[in-house]
Parts: C-alpha cells; structure tokens; sequence
C-alpha cells in the first residue's frame, strides 16, 4: 500500500487530519496499527485540553418503551455540532446504551460500542474528530411495575433525539383513552412548568432553606415587625411549595384548575403519579 493509500485509510479510520495521520505514520515506521494508538494517545491529550470549556448545547434522547423508559443528555459547545452526523449518530448509540444498563454510568462507559470498541475510549475520539468538549451528562430511567410511562419531546431534531425531554410514570386500575391522554399532558405540563417534586413534602429540603433565606433576606429590608415578617414569610414558603409542586400546579390546559383536581374531577380513577424527570439541555 503507497504512503498516500496508507494515510487516507488512517482518515477514515480515525477521522484525524492529513497532517497528523502523515506524522503518525512516519513514527509509526508505515504501521497502520501503531499509528490508530499513536493517533489515540494523541487525540485523548488534545479531548482533555478541550474538557475544560464550556458545553451548554447538545441533545437529550429517549430509549425504550411505555413498560420502561431511559432519558440522557449528551452536551457539546455548539448547536452546529448538535446537528452533526457524526455527533447525532454517536447520542442514538450512546441513547440505547444507556437504557440497556438502567441509566448506571459506571456500566455505560465500559460498554462495547458497534465498532467493537468502549465508550469511554470513543468519546475522545469523537472529540478529536469533531474538535469540541462533549461529555455524556445526566441520565434516568423509569421503570416501576404496573405502571405506565408517558413521554414527551420538544424541539425534536431527529427521531428520539430533543433539546427537552419529559418521562412521566402513572398506575391505574384501567387505561382508557381519557387516562391515555392525561398521560401525554402530563408529560407537557411537567415539560412546561418544571415542577420539583410530586407533593411538597418530596421537595428537597435543602432548597426549601435556600428559599426561606432568600425570603428572609428579602423581607429584612421590608422595615416591617418580627410578627408580621414571620406570618408573610409562612405564605410566601406555602405558595412557593405550591406552585413547584406537581399535584397543585395550575394544570397547563385548564389555569383555573390544579392537577390534582383534574384527577379527582375529570380522570375519576384511583389514577397515581408515581415519578417524573424532565431533562433539558443548558439547564
């Protein structure tokens, strides 16, 4: 094989420039082999010199089906990268990888990939071929018996692949086509509102005492006595705890009502959540 045949099957093999794979080769004495190493070693010297930047942008993508569901997000400096072939065909894998372990990252990056190799050593390399930081985020699969999961995608780019994605698991005694579609605006109103936590008692506490301090500060200020601060403080705690908690959010199709109204009112069924996540990029 000519030099040249040698450095465009580097290329393609690698995705390194003509440059690099042409040195590559000449350290490697023409070995194809040892020059794919050399490239690897330094390709993941040159991904680590990219780790320190910032990656906002990227995809989240759903695996799996209504019995059992994942959800992970795969970040990247640019939405010009997010829309790259390479990048969308590397998230689709890493997607059906993800719910093939139940979300465990540890397990994900030792995972063998199509082209026989792991995840953690196909990461640098796509980032050597692409010339960004990208890095495999968060992850959550939902997968809870005799339930039902509902999800939802917005601003699709391509098939399971999103920039915000919403799971939504609930039980019933029946699934009609009311519960069915409840189930979808559920996944829309948790993608719309965000909430924290199903019943306020789930939220975290440590945001509740961010929050109290926050108010507190807020009302120092206010010149107002102790008595009162403390009574205002109570309602602005109660309000916060309602309007992020799921069962008494506005219901996004209908503001004059809450979730938990359009169960007990309209769904009349012993209909539970049992759990949600919504994973959106940048936040």
């Amino acid at each position: 094989m000519s030099d040249l045949k040698k450095v465009k099957e580097l290329r393609k093999a690698t995705g390194a420039g003509f440059k690099d794979c042409n040195n590559a080769l000449k350290e490697a004495n023409g070995d194809l082999q040892k020059s794919i190493e050399i490239l690897r070693v330094k390709g993941i010297s040159k991904a680590s010199k990219k780790m320190s930047r910032e990656a906002n942008e990227g995809l989240v993508a759903l695996s799996g089906d209504e019995k059992s569901t994942s959800v992970i997000e795969i970040n990247c400096e640019t939405d010009f990268v997010a829309k790259n072939a390479d990048f969308i065909k590397f998230v689709k894998e890493i997607s059906e990888i993800n719910h093939k372990v139940m979300s465990n990252k540890d397990k994900l990056f030792k995972e063998i990939m199509e082209n026989g190799d792991s995840v953690e050593n196909n990461l640098p390399n796509l980032i050597t071929k692409i010339g960004e930081k990208i890095t495999i985020g968060r992850c959550k699969s939902i997968s809870i018996k005799n339930s039902t999961n509902y999800t939802y995608m917005h601003s699709t780019v391509k098939d399971n692949l999103a920039k915000l994605a919403v799971i939504t698991s609930i039980s019933s005694p029946e699934y009609n086509e009311k519960i069915k579609l409840f189930g979808k605006q559920l996944a829309m109103h948790v993608a719309a509102t965000n909430p924290l936590a199903i019943n306020s008692e789930n939220i975290n506490t440590d945001l509740l005492d961010k929050e109290k301090q926050l108010i507190s500060e807020e009302l120092k200020k206010s010149g107002k006595n102790d008595d009162i601060v403390l009574k205002i403080s109570e309602g602005k705690l109660k309000k916060f705890k309602e309007e992020n908690s799921l069962m008494t959010q506005q219901w996004v199709m209908d503001p004059k009502k809450k979730v938990k109204d359009i169960i007990s009112g309209e769904i009349k069924s012993d209909l539970v959540i049992n759990d949600f996540f919504r994973l959106k990029i940048g936040e």
